[in-house]
């Protein structure tokens, strides 16, 4: 019988944390070493290790590439000029409603 494991909750690292695992790794420690000390995902380790490496930042603004920030803004953009045409269809119909 398998039991039900209750997800575990979302913790979160401070950048100089981070920064001080991905040195450790830098510095020779293995990956799976390091995730069984930190009990973290090897992903989560490999995500580090290419944000550190691109931009020195963990943060995800500054690690997104230039067509993601472009796609980012035109979405914004898009759901901008959707909310103007709404409203200047809302404009047009009540007018002809007070007739």
């Amino acid at each position: 019988m398998s039991k039900n494991k209750e997800p575990r909750p979302r913790r979160s690292f401070t950048p100089e944390l981070k920064q001080q695992i991905v040195d450790l790794y830098r510095g020779g420690k293995r990956k799976c070493d390091i995730i069984r000390e930190y009990d973290i995902v090897s992903s989560l380790l490999d995500k580090w290790i290419t944000q550190a490496d691109n931009s020195g930042s963990f943060k995800e603004k500054d690690n997104r590439s230039t067509e993601e920030t472009e796609l980012l803004r035109l979405r914004k953009e898009n759901q901008q000029l959707k909310m103007e045409n709404d409203i200047l269809h809302q404009g047009w119909a009540a007018p002809s409603k007070q007739r």
